[in-house]
């Protein structure tokens, strides 16, 4: 089954009615991102280990009966320049290329609650200062309908791993045009 091809509520019925699991949901969500990253790059960071690790809670906490949150299981994307504990957060900029914050932005502890699965960092312009997302210190992304083109930005990251359906779900974030732009190309 291609789950990488369904939308976050499909996905969420299939793992409520136990017909996947949210590490195979995860393990789909990984071998799309390898297929896809070499010609979108949208991933700053892939971060298979710590999702593999929230996936296997979520399939335990189902094992145990407990309630799960709105979004157990469902991988979710994160823009590079919202905090996560743990994980780098570079804001896509050679100044902080090495930072891993001591905590998380209050929309990843929220994620957190509802049971969501990050599977990594999404790419941008640097410090979101850009509307293209070839501003990037490590590498531009590219728009997956046509990757001679852009995908917008500075929130080009999270635009392109849905539109090359990485990830059901991403998170970016919006200034002047950040989403909006991306949204529109």
């Amino acid at each position: 089954m291609e789950l990488y091809k369904k939308s976050a509520a499909e996905l969420s019925a299939l793992l409520r009615s136990k017909e996947v699991t949210a590490c195979e949901i995860l393990d789909d969500t990984l071998a799309r991102i390898d297929a896809v990253e070499p010609k979108v790059d949208a991933f700053l960071s892939v971060t298979a280990d710590t999702a593999r690790a929230k996936a296997k809670e979520v399939d335990e906490k189902i094992a145990r009966g407990e309630t799960l949150g709105v979004l157990a299981g469902i991988p979710v994307g994160i823009k590079d320049n919202i905090c996560t504990k743990g994980l780098k957060t570079t804001c896509a900029s050679r100044m902080l290329e090495n930072f891993v914050p001591p905590y998380n932005a209050t929309v990843v502890e929220k994620l957190a609650a509802a049971d969501a699965v990050i599977p990594g960092k999404l790419n941008m312009d640097e410090f979101a200062m850009g509307g293209s997302c070839e501003n990037s210190y490590f590498k531009p992304t590219k728009n997956p309908w046509d990757t001679t083109r852009v995908p917008g930005g500075s929130s080009g990251g999270s635009a392109a791993s849905v539109a090359a359906c990485e990830v059901p779900l991403s998170l970016g974030s919006d200034t002047g045009g950040s989403i909006r732009c991306p949204a529109g190309l």
